[in-house]
């Protein structure tokens, strides 16, 4: 019988079985490496955020006045109480629609100042400066300024200049619904500018080869808008208006400082209602049951947005 001599493995070939032979996996270091970077983030996340829910949820269902260690479970009657409660209601009725509100308001006129402001004109830096700085101020302190210019008083500043042109005092914060209507527009008014450097950015970005093809093509502005303009915001539409969202449904700040919630319970905010029943009632059961429903409530409102979001993105891709 012939023996065959087999040759000796050559270097690259004797590596490469040794690295076969060795390998079932990734070594240990490279595997818990990028792990490792992620612990503090988790670390974070856990104490911040899942402790803290866990501990909301079940105060929801148990009498926790904040003081008392004699915790009993009560089961849903907390819940119940939020919705026999119209004051609640209320507040929950008025965030959605301040949060809807400013979010259509302000993308429908963000998007026309911006692409104003993207013009070229005398003193467009300053205007731009202007329309942005409107919204810097802390809502806090643009509450107390509009609250004393929409004073329902005869000595408020809107109803001082009425009375000059012989017309009678509005009661701009006394009735309930110009009351909602004055919150949402100083909302509204201290938010466009910000959006509109917002989308700035985005229309600076735009290619100019677009409009001037457009333009050789016969293709008027109007066209050019609808047709170029808007198409190309619509990834900025979706970061504008998951913002406004955001923000909205947790106002706290701009109502209260221009209402305290009023008239009667007008324009009281969720978050306000959660502050009232678990810090000023010491009724922490309430107060954590209305914080679980309204996180469900946004997490359903953010996932609606980013539902519509997704499809005008495919529709103008």
């Amino acid at each position: 019988m012939t023996q065959v001599d087999v040759p000796p493995t050559t270097g690259p070939v004797r590596a490469a079985a040794r690295t076969k032979a060795r390998r079932p996996g990734r070594p240990a270091g490279r595997t818990w490496a990028p792990a490792a970077f992620l612990l503090p983030i988790a670390a974070v996340f856990v104490v911040l955020f899942a402790v803290p829910l866990a501990q909301t949820v079940y105060y929801s269902f148990t009498d926790f006045n904040g003081f008392s260690a004699d915790v009993r479970l009560v089961g849903l009657a907390n819940y119940r109480t939020i919705f026999d409660d119209p004051s609640l209601l209320t507040g929950l009725g008025f965030t959605l629609l301040y949060a809807i509100a400013t979010t259509v308001l302000i993308t429908a006129l963000a998007i026309p100042l911006a692409v104003v402001l993207n013009r070229k004109f005398f003193g467009r830096s300053l205007v731009r400066t202007v329309f942005f700085f409107v919204g810097v101020p802390s809502q806090v302190i643009l509450g107390l300024v509009w609250q004393y210019i929409f004073s329902p008083l005869n000595n408020g500043a809107l109803n001082s200049v009425l009375a000059k042109f012989g017309m009678d005092p509005v009661p701009w914060l006394a009735d309930s619904s110009v009351a909602r209507a004055c919150v949402i527009f100083v909302a509204v008014w201290a938010g466009v500018g910000w959006h509109a450097m917002l989308y700035l950015a985005y229309l600076q970005a735009i290619p100019a080869d677009l409009y001037e093809q457009s333009q050789v093509d016969g293709a008027s502005g109007r066209q050019q808008f609808f047709h170029i303009t808007l198409p190309q915001l619509v990834p900025a539409v979706v970061v504008s208006s998951f913002l406004l969202i955001t923000n909205g449904v947790k106002v706290y700040d701009l109502p209260y400082a221009m209402t305290k919630g009023g008239p009667g319970y007008a324009t009281n905010t969720i978050t306000q209602s959660i502050i009232v029943q678990g810090l000023s009632q010491s009724n922490y059961g309430v107060g954590s049951a209305l914080a679980v429903l309204f996180t469900l409530a946004c997490l359903a409102v953010i996932l609606l947005q980013l539902g519509l979001a997704g499809a005008v993105s495919k529709r103008f891709a």
